[in-house]
């Protein structure tokens, strides 16, 4: 595969040392806030389910600026934004926690499709802790396990475009979201190890999770760096390949294991990444193919106190609405 021969330059290629606290942050104006308010009132006198909700039914004219502004960021800025943010109590007062779950999906759908996040067809789901252990089948996300940095559904066929992450509670310690530019880490690669980077541009092989048909194929094979000679894509989860070589029962070639180790340390380097502390009504874009993120471990907060929540949603803008698209 074709290995990207020279420097990335532009606001995708960001250092986390180079930003601003603020940077990446969309206040939501007061227009859209009365127009998110003003359909709440219409939905909860007219409820629907969430999934049959059509963003055509509705203008929005305000909150299509916003969210134009969000896609801009996400193709040509920083490669992430942050809404901020929903006013949850006003919401959830007017028609309850699923009318403020309704308001995000339009909110997303009008960046692209929403499509399933699991082999079952799950388009919302809950990013909580449900007491498990990271492992074959089980999600680090509905663990309260720290994450290395990744894209999300890297270990099957049909990765989503964009993540988006509504907060409805955060933890009581921990649970920090983290970011990273996968065309800063590619510069710093290219700087101190090209070798290693060239290893990154070749397949590795990724625990499919479970997320297949029972006689389909327990893993999938795809490089971690991909470049068409317009885009650089990356696509990782540093756990998912781990567990990919055990289900296979082979060793990883040694300078397959030092490329991995190579970008891990390049992506955690001091300065190189950009934290983040969620507070409820925050929505956070990600584009799936240029950054990279993950969040640090948690601990809930004690009963009755409600336990750390976000709301995910894939979109992609190809494909059908399917897992594998």
């Amino acid at each position: 595969m074709a290995m990207l021969e020279h420097d990335i330059n532009g606001p995708l290629a960001w250092t986390g040392r180079e930003l601003a606290d603020d940077a990446g942050l969309i206040a939501l104006e007061d227009a859209c806030r009365d127009e998110l308010l003003a359909l709440a009132g219409l939905l909860t006198a007219n409820p629907l389910p969430v999934l049959s909700l059509r963003l055509d039914d509705f203008k929005l004219e305000n909150c299509r600026a916003l969210m134009a502004r969000v896609r801009r960021q996400l193709d040509q800025g920083l490669g992430f934004a942050i809404i901020d943010r929903l006013p949850l109590e006003q919401i959830d007062q007017l028609g309850g926690e699923e009318t403020a779950t309704a308001l995000y999906w339009l909110l997303a759908s009008m960046l692209a499709r929403p499509v399933a996040q699991s082999w079952d067809g799950k388009m919302l789901y809950d990013v909580r802790d449900t007491g498990k252990q990271p492992g074959n089948g089980v999600r680090p996300d509905v663990t309260s396990a720290g994450q290395n940095l990744h894209t999300d559904n890297s270990y099957n066929l049909c990765p989503p475009d964009y993540v988006a992450l509504l907060c409805r509670q955060t933890a009581m310690q921990g649970g920090v979201s983290q970011l990273v530019s996968f065309h800063a880490a590619h510069n710093r690669m290219r700087a101190e190890c090209p070798d290693l980077l060239a290893r990154l541009y070749q397949d590795f092989t990724f625990d499919r999770q479970r997320e297949h048909a029972p006689d389909d194929t327990k893993v999938v094979h795809h490089p971690l760096f991909a470049w068409d000679g317009g885009c650089l894509v990356g696509r990782l989860s540093k756990r998912m390949v781990i567990q990919g070589y055990e289900l296979e029962d082979k060793v990883m070639d040694e300078t397959a294991a030092a490329a991995l180790a190579a970008l891990e340390a390049t992506m955690t380097a001091p300065g190189m990444g950009k934290e983040f502390h969620f507070q409820p009504g925050q929505i956070q874009f990600v584009n799936n193919k240029t950054c990279g993120h993950a969040r640090t471990a948690f601990t809930d907060w004690p009963a009755p106190r409600p336990k750390r929540r976000l709301i995910r949603l894939w979109l992609r803008h190809q494909g059908r609405a399917f897992y594998n698209g």
